[in-house]
Formats: structure tokens, sequence, C-alpha cells
């Protein structure tokens, strides 16, 4: 399998040694951070393919840090927190984390997670033959795996990039929230309503001159979403 590194932030040693054990065993190179400061700084001197970032850390927490991550950088982002709150869950997402995982977790699911965000992330962009769709300004072109709004470049995490995808290429079909879910996280849709409007949001916030009254991205009331052909 190819070389991948994985980034672990988390002020517990054993939290943090423990999920390298597993990484390792999967074949992927890891480093380590105690809080989102040092990660950051790890982020600047090595090529990074995905990030593992606790929320509570000192000197600067996981928000934080995929606050600041997410202004130059579109790798994927799993979040882990001791809260289990759906407030906490969406505050995470609605940052630019690509998915969230509650302590206590089972080791083996974090790395069904990894893999997942990897396999996204490096794949995403290959729905078929086409190469660029453009609708009223907005283009996707998936040889450079980019969208573009007017001419300009949007800076969406690889979720976000991966759902404007299915929209578009899709454009005039309507697509329930359960089966965006389904069809970008590539796993049964459960409580998907919440994270989905998240990242829709997050889309809008990105793509629309005005979100509240959004040009692209529609809502089918009590049905899902689509884009306009």
């Amino acid at each position: 399998m190819a070389k991948f590194t994985v980034l672990v932030a988390d002020d517990d040693q054993d939290i943090r040694d423990g999920i390298e054990i597993y990484l390792k065993n999967e074949g992927y190179v890891v480093l380590k951070a105690a809080d989102g400061k040092e990660a950051l700084e790890l982020l600047e001197s090595n090529d990074v393919h995905l990030l593992i970032l606790d929320i509570m850390m000192p000197n600067m927490d996981g928000i934080t840090a995929t606050f600041k991550i997410r202004e130059v950088r579109n790798i994927p982002i799993i979040m882990l927190s001791a809260k289990a709150e759906d407030s906490d869950k969406i505050h995470g997402l609605s940052v630019g984390a690509d998915d969230y995982v509650t302590k206590p977790f089972h080791p083996m699911e974090l790395m069904a997670r990894v893999k997942s965000q990897l396999r996204r992330y490096i794949q995403f962009g290959t729905y078929d033959g086409q190469k660029k769709v453009e609708i009223d300004g907005l283009v996707l072109d998936e040889e450079a795996k980019e969208i573009t709004i007017d001419g300009d470049v949007v800076k969406l995490t690889p979720i976000e990039y991966k759902i404007t995808e299915l929209l578009m290429k899709n454009a005039g079909r309507v697509f329930s929230i359960n089966e965006i879910y389904e069809r970008v996280w590539n796993e049964a849709a459960y409580n998907a309503e919440n994270i989905v409007a998240v990242h829709i949001r997050k889309i809008r916030e990105k793509i629309e001159a005005d979100p509240k009254n959004p040009r692209y991205v529609k809502v089918v009331w009590g049905i899902g979403y689509k884009i306009e052909k």
C-alpha cells in the first residue's frame, strides 16, 4: 500500500501511543503532537495526508487548529472528543472537520474511518469520464480536482468537494439527505440530517453570493437538495 502519513494530536500520551500502534500496523507513517500548535508546526515541515485531532488540548485546541488548517489545506481531519453532544459534533464539522469519533472508541473503528477518509481524499473527482461540468459560472474540473466560481478557486474540504461534485454531476436531480450521506460517506446513514446540513451550509457560504438566497444549492423541502441545471 502507499505510504500515507497520519498526524495524531492529543494531549494524552497513552492515547497518542495507542493510536500510533494501530496506524503503524496498517502501514501508515505516524507523526504525533501534544497540542494544536505542535500539530501546525509538524504540518509545515511534513507531507501529511490525514489528521486525527482531539478537541480538548492545551495551548491550541482542535477546533482552533482545524480552523487554521482549513485556511490553507484540504486534507482530511478526524476529530476526537469525550463529548457526545450533537452540538459539539456540529461545531467540529462546521469549522471543517470531515469526521468525528467519540471517546472511548474501538481502535478498529478509528482505523476504518482513517481508511475511508484517505480513500475519498485520493479518489474524489472520479465519478465518470466527464472531466468538466459548468453551471452558470460554477465549474467542476475533475482533472484539477477543484471547483471555481466565476474563475476563482473555491477552497473546499474533501467532503464538501464530494457533495458539490455529486450535485453538479447530477444537476436537476434531488438527493435526499440520507442518499447524500450514503453516497459521500460510503456508509449507512444514521442521524445524518445535521451532518449533511452543516456541510451544505459551509458549501453555500463558499460558493453563494447570498447563502440565505442560494443561486446554486437549492433545498427541496421535505425531500433534500439539488443544484439547478
